[in-house]
């Protein structure tokens, strides 16, 4: 079937031509393109829309266009125009997408939409596919639209604009997808779902094969350098935590990259390597012996879900993170809980595992088996199979 799927990809045409580097969100980006390939494969028709964001506090307009550097040639990427005055900016961006969206369809009718979270263009493609074109619409859900970051409810008249807006979608999709069993309460009991914490690509499993006594004295992070991943408290517990003989690996960049690198300075055995390819990021993976997620304890837990943690476990490295949401027993093998992410709390769990030797605990037979490209493809085809049945 041919498939919409409107997402906020962000791939290496935007990046050179829109600000992007500071929220670039590569973990979103990295799931995008494996669910999309799986779905190729599986015979699927598929193009990418994306409103493209930026963050850029000039005034400016950026005009739509095509991504030029695909990740594969077989499924197209579009970018809607976007504009960057405070207020109008989301207006813009969803009367854009839905511009593009409706043009692509007119091209090449689409049987199905899948929507990658409810941000406010998304929102309104959702809405013009199931009222105007009677589309089934799929929502992927990753985030929770109800609370922020570290699950809190806020309040104000845009808060519960956007709730309401969160609450018409989830009324009207056909079908989910979600990082946690909190985040499939939210949908009807009476759709098709489906249970996705993340995938394992098949690059990862191939080089995951080495065994521990070949892995490094490592303990990596990945991710967006943001305030709430914790990353300033790591540094900050590993110049604390004395471990002679390792080192810390960090990879990403974000709106606190020089701070935290100013922050670093002073500390021996902080490794940083910036913005990297998937090849050299699946190379770290199966090369640290662990890998940390130190993000900010959650007071909804399940209301985020790190997609990296199913990578870190995938590879065989243990993974070392603050609790987000209820795991399988065949999951949870392999991590070591911290009760918050405070620096003395960080700095101990990392001793610890280390002292122990409790990092030889992985789970990657139990992760591949549940969360490899095959599996989930299958998984995929059958809920997209049930939503257009039903």
């Amino acid at each position: 079937m041919r498939i919409a799927y409107i997402a906020p990809y962000k791939g290496p045409t935007l990046a050179e031509r829109r600000p992007v580097v500071n929220n670039l969100s590569l973990a979103n980006t990295i799931k995008i393109e494996l669910i999309t390939q799986l779905l190729r494969s599986r015979s699927h028709e598929l193009d990418i829309i994306s409103p493209g964001e930026v963050d850029d506090p000039r005034c400016r307009l950026y005009p739509a266009f095509f991504e030029t550097k695909p990740f594969n040639p077989q499924i197209s990427i579009h970018y809607s125009s976007a504009l960057r005055i405070r207020f109008l900016g989301g207006l813009w961006s969803s009367v854009s997408t839905l511009r593009f969206f409706k043009k692509r369809h007119r091209i090449a009718p689409y049987d199905l939409v899948i929507i990658y979270n409810m941000k406010r263009a998304h929102i309104t493609c959702a809405h013009y596919a199931n009222r105007s074109l009677g589309l089934p619409v799929i929502l992927e859900y990753e985030d929770d639209s109800f609370v922020n970051v570290v699950g809190q409810a806020a309040g104000g008249f845009l808060t519960k604009f956007h709730h309401d807006a969160a609450t018409g979608v989830l009324g009207i999709v056909s079908g989910g997808i979600a990082v946690s069993p909190h985040l499939l309460s939210q949908f009807s009991p009476h759709i098709p779902k489906l249970l996705l914490r993340g995938v394992v690509g098949d690059d990862i499993v191939t080089k995951s094969a080495r065994t521990n006594s070949d892995r490094k004295n490592w303990v990596l992070f990945s991710g967006t350098h943001t305030k709430s991943n914790g990353i300033d408290r790591l540094i900050t517990a590993w110049g604390a935590a004395e471990i002679s003989g390792w080192e810390l690996h960090i990879t990403g960049h974000g709106q606190l990259t020089d701070e935290l690198k100013q922050l670093a300075a002073e500390i021996r055995g902080i490794v940083f390597h910036g913005l990297i390819n998937r090849k050299e990021l699946v190379e770290l993976l199966c090369s640290a012996k662990i890998c940390i997620n130190p993000h900010a304890l959650s007071k909804t837990p399940g209301n985020v879900f790190a997609f990296k943690i199913i990578e870190y476990l995938g590879a065989g490295a243990h993974v070392i993170t603050t609790p987000m949401g209820t795991l399988e027993k065949e999951v949870e093998s392999g991590i070591t809980y911290m009760a918050d992410n405070s620096a003395a709390t960080i700095a101990a769990t990392i001793q610890h595992v280390i002292r122990t030797g409790r990092w030889e605990h992985t789970a990657a037979r139990s992760v591949q088996a549940m969360y490899g490209s095959a599996a989930v493809a299958d998984s995929l085809d059958a809920l997209l199979q049930r939503v257009v049945k039903r």
